[in-house]
């Protein structure tokens, strides 16, 4: 069972864009996925509540960040979704039970001072240090080619972290949203630009080579 924790300290950061195309990823290719939402807002599961159920299903799980949980037999993959403010116990508890740890940045110095300090506190967990949990960073609503960009890049690598991939910042997530979609829930010919940009996000989470391509 693959599991992805996708957290960052601060709101606003794009945590459930992240979570929820992740989820709408792995449904669209076939897999059960499962949808933790460990965030006080409940955005991803009100989200899910919007969700056609003539779309590839995701089924949603309130997860509570300090309490021991499975996810029901059958789950193929699970995704959760983190509340702002992660730290101590509930972070470990949470680090625990994933291999994979996303975390949605947005290339501000708002974004990047609240960050640091994250970065250490997970690069000190057991299970980070031990290469049991492996974590990168993807960028929110970014344009590569600007100083914000560069900026932030110089940011991550004064901490070790890899950056996966760079999100533009486009009204297609938003629409997608509203209607409790994807962008792999909407056709590739729409979409093929920000697909690109996902294939090194999947890659490192050991999808296939072009595995955001399958025919929509």
């Amino acid at each position: 069972m693959q599991s992805v924790l996708v957290a960052n300290p601060k709101g606003g950061s794009g945590k459930s864009t992240l979570a929820t195309n992740l989820a709408g990823y792995f449904a669209s290719s076939g897999r059960n996925v499962m949808l933790g939402d460990v965030d006080r807002q409940q955005s991803s599961l009100r989200w899910l509540q919007q969700r056609s159920t003539s779309l590839p299903r995701i089924q949603g799980w309130e997860v509570a960040a300090g309490e021991a949980a499975k996810p029901p037999k059958g789950t193929e993959v699970v995704i959760l979704d983190s509340g702002a403010g992660l730290h101590g116990k509930k972070m470990a508890t949470l680090v625990s039970r994933v291999e994979r740890i996303i975390i949605p940045i947005q290339p501000s110095p708002f974004d990047m001072w609240a960050s640091g300090e994250f970065f250490e506190q997970l690069l000190a967990e057991k299970a980070v240090r031990k290469n049991k949990v492996f974590m990168a960073v993807v960028g929110m609503r970014v344009d590569p080619r600007t100083r914000s960009a560069r900026e932030l890049e110089r940011f991550l690598a004064d901490h070790d972290v890899p950056v996966l991939s760079w999100l533009r910042d486009t009204q297609l997530y938003v629409q997608a949203a509203a209607s409790g979609m994807t962008l792999f829930d909407l056709p590739a010919s729409r979409t093929q630009k920000d697909r690109d940009a996902w294939q090194p996000i999947l890659r490192w989470l050991g999808e296939p080579d072009e595995a955001c391509w399958f025919d929509k």
